[in-house]
């Protein structure tokens, strides 16, 4: 579980308010975050594991091997994203051992005069661990709402991804490094008392948190307007098939901000009553009883939750895709029909006169760059939608030539 009052239980000098949940039950709660975290990764290790491949229909048309193609953005931030939620856990898979398996280590942590540094040491340091692979998993979830942004907007190119790495592995790291040397000023043996000197450390922890949050449905929203947008665009009208894949995106954006908000409003429920708490001249009054049990649980709710993000983000980004263990549902299929292949040309052919140039070069060069950079931003804003069971196919052809060339989609990358 990730929190603020990790690095704060380092403090000889911590706060009663942190000694609440800290001391409640420690071990039933090292022993859940371990098994929380040990079946998240178990939970990631087989979806990873390859699925039975479903055969096409007697009737599916024939899908060309696609040529090897640089991975868009999209799908290496959610790598990240992945990764990040990984080692964070793993994090708190080797403190929650820490502090089961040997609780005479731990206990040297308390000691203000001790002359033993590693198990302050490996407080500071297994809880900055854990504040910095969180808030760079937080940091790349905000940059999956702007790259989605971008895509749709046709704004983003090869070089995004390098800004994406350091805005967020530069300002994770940043953040941290601040926060952690305001609350351990001037040394992790001497920390001042108070909770002035732990505020940054909180602010920078929950800063990223909030910030996808808030910004990360704004985002969204001005994405889908935009999807609207461009699918009204390709044809000129809005058909049922463009309902279905604006449907299917602003499901997907659902689903993420679904399983952020349940994975981590605990956090901010949790952090909450303990600040409360802290303002108040004594918090084992009986009036502040049912505020201590909140807290009380709500730390219990983080221990699961947190560690549950990783997993519960692939299904909303995938569906479920590993160990072919899921029914085989029915594929349904979207046939996209390009511009100049639309059901009122079909239907009505335009009589253009002869003074109007028809398939010339530079037009059909434009026309066929504009279409194709279309259906990739909608590609792969739709890519892994409906767990996993929907096949888009774009139609592509010329007035004179009404073939259909459908192209396979690939899996998961946004």
């Amino acid at each position: 579980m990730a929190s603020p009052r990790l690095g704060t239980f380092c403090c000889p000098t911590r706060d009663a308010a942190t000694q609440l949940v800290l001391s409640f039950q420690p071990r039933a709660f090292h022993a859940l975050c371990l098994g929380s975290c040990a079946l998240r990764l178990a939970l990631g290790l087989l979806h990873l594991l390859p699925g039975r491949r479903r055969r096409a229909g007697p009737g599916a048309p024939w899908t060309p091997p696609r040529a090897p193609a640089r991975r868009p953005a999209a799908t290496r931030i959610v790598r990240a994203v992945a990764a990040c939620d990984a080692l964070g856990c793993l994090g708190i898979v080797v403190r929650s051992v820490a502090w089961l398996g040997f609780p005479d280590f731990v206990e040297n942590v308390s000691q203000v005069n001790g002359t033993d540094i590693w198990p302050a040491a490996f407080c500071v340091g297994s809880a900055l661990w854990i504040q910095l692979l969180y808030s760079a998993c937080f940091w790349w979830l905000f940059c999956y709402a702007v790259d989605a942004y971008l895509v749709i907007r046709r704004s983003a190119g090869l070089s995004t991804i390098v800004l994406y790495h350091i805005m967020a592995w530069g300002l994770a790291a940043l953040l941290c490094t601040e926060g952690v040397l305001m609350l351990y000023y001037p040394s992790v043996s001497r920390c001042e008392r108070g909770l002035d000197h732990a505020i940054p450390h909180y602010v920078t922890t929950y800063l990223p948190l909030l910030l996808v949050l808030v910004a990360n449905p704004i985002l969204f929203r001005k994405t889908l307007t935009a999807v609207a947008s461009l699918l009204k665009g390709r044809q000129g009208i809005y058909t049922e098939n463009e309902r279905r894949m604006g449907a299917m995106i602003k499901i997907r954006f659902f689903k993420i901000m679904l399983v952020f908000v349940i994975c981590w409003l605990s956090n901010i429920i949790n952090e909450s009553l303990l600040f409360y708490l802290e303002m108040q001249p004594d918090i084992n009054g009986s009036s502040l009883k049912h505020v201590r049990t909140a807290a009380k649980t709500t730390w219990f709710i983080m221990g699961i939750l947190n560690p549950a993000q990783g997993f519960l983000l692939s299904l909303a980004f995938y569906g479920w895709t590993g160990c072919g263990l899921s029914a085989q549902s029915p594929r349904k299929e979207i046939q996209w029909e390009s511009m100049t292949t639309s059901a009122a040309e079909r239907a009505f052919p335009s009589q253009e006169g002869s003074c109007v140039p028809r398939d010339g070069p530079a037009a059909r060069k434009a026309l066929h760059v504009s279409r194709h950079t279309s259906d990739e931003a909608l590609s792969i804003l739709s890519e892994g939608s409906d767990a996993s069971t929907v096949e888009i196919h774009f139609a592509s052809g010329s007035r004179n030539n009404n073939e259909v060339e459908p192209f396979a989609k690939t899996q998961g990358d946004l």
